[in-house]
């Protein structure tokens, strides 16, 4: 079947009740980051219920690759739009975030009133550390798919020298995918000087202004974050840093790294984060702002781009954009993943512990979770 007219075409004998309370159930329970999201959807949508085939589940899978926000999310508001048309685009969606929402939103009341607290203050110490070796693993693993020759590697190399050079997060992404447009449209003796070129620009981007904190200001921030954020759901990292800590100064490196780990604590998608910052900068009005802010594009864009994707996909021009948002995407995380570790990484306990739990990751993929409460656990002894 078609993807047009696998999606438009919905399967009625999926119930609302049925996409609700499976949504539901896998928003409180889904840990550890979006590849375990979309392990978890594959083995109950296509083996246990059947709802679709395995065929046409990559096929949407494919769609949320090639489009900004965050992955398993789209992926839960496509699989509810496919088997039970529009009502279940919503409430897939919902039902995935909520449980995630209200969870982080308790814990950003705790932190607000107990952060600060020697024994809290340990705790969240042990878990920053925890949480570098966490976004390490993810730069691992995804540079292996995002860079795929020299002329990637050679961008990638560029947009580390712009992010650690301060230019603006979205300069740097778009910018890597119009290099990338460019140069697969050269010939291989000219790739080389272009590239050259290109990176020297890198250096000339400006920085955003300051702006004034309110509820307006932060949805529209959440907002742009949701509508242009490609890649992983850490990438956040950067444009969370870029804005709220260094341009505007309305959070702290400490304060982030405490919203990052909270989003690791807790089940469902990272960018349930903006609930726990929101939350931090504007109590329950801001939590609210923050979070509908960041999900709404994705809501609206699985809605009206998403039968159109396969036609970019196929396109000779687009491919190279993204292969270059992608090189970007991992260049911002470095960059970031280093200036949040100098702040997190500050004794033999903490550097131990990064180090332990990137191995553990990386050689016996433990589920991160586990490694962050291991991570309270040991900070607060240590402190």
């Amino acid at each position: 079947m078609a993807l047009s007219s696998a999606l438009s075409a919905g399967n009625r004998s999926v119930t609302l009740r049925e996409v609700t309370l499976f949504f539901l159930r896998l928003g409180t329970t889904a840990f550890g980051g979006p590849a375990a999201h979309i392990a978890m959807m594959e083995e109950n949508v296509v083996r246990r219920y059947q709802w679709m085939t395995r065929e046409e589940f990559l096929d949407l899978l494919g769609i949320v690759n090639l489009i900004p926000g965050p992955n398993s999310t789209e992926l839960a508001i496509q699989i509810g739009y496919r088997v039970a048309g529009w009502p279940g685009l919503v409430l897939g969606g919902i039902c995935f975030i909520l449980p995630a929402a209200l969870l982080t939103g308790m814990l950003a009341w705790a932190y607000v009133h107990y952060g600060r607290l020697p024994q809290a203050a340990g705790a969240f110490q042990g878990i920053k550390a925890v949480v570098i070796a966490v976004v390490g693993q993810a730069i691992w693993n995804l540079s292996r798919t995002a860079v795929k020759n020299w002329t990637q590697a050679a961008v990638g190399l560029g947009a580390i020298l712009a992010a650690a050079l301060g230019v603006n997060v979205l300069l740097v992404l778009f910018g890597a995918g119009i290099v990338l447009v460019v140069t697969d449209r050269m010939s291989p003796a000219n790739r080389a000087s272009g590239l050259a070129v290109a990176t020297g620009l890198t250096a000339t981007g400006a920085g955003a202004g300051a702006s004034a904190l309110g509820l307006w200001p932060l949805f529209l921030f959440f907002l742009k974050v949701g509508a242009v954020l490609f890649g992983s759901g850490y990438v956040l990292l950067a444009f969370l840093r870029a804005d709220l800590v260094v341009h505007w100064h309305w959070l702290t490196d400490a304060q982030l790294l405490d919203a990052i780990a909270v989003g690791q604590m807790t089940p469902g998608p990272v960018f349930t984060t903006a609930t726990f910052l929101g939350y931090i900068l504007g109590r329950v009005p801001g939590a609210a702002v923050a979070t509908f802010g960041i999900f709404l594009p994705s809501f609206l864009f699985i809605a009206v781009i998403g039968p159109v994707v396969p036609w970019l996909r196929r396109s000779r021009a687009t491919r190279p954009f993204l292969d270059g948002v992608n090189a970007g995407a991992l260049a911002l995380m470095l960059v970031v993943t280093w200036q949040l570790g100098r702040a997190a990484l500050v004794n033999a306990t903490t550097l131990g512990l990064a180090v332990a739990s990137l191995f553990l990751l990386l050689r016996f993929r433990v589920n991160s979770a586990w490694l962050i409460l291991a991570g309270a656990v040991v900070g607060a002894i240590a402190r």
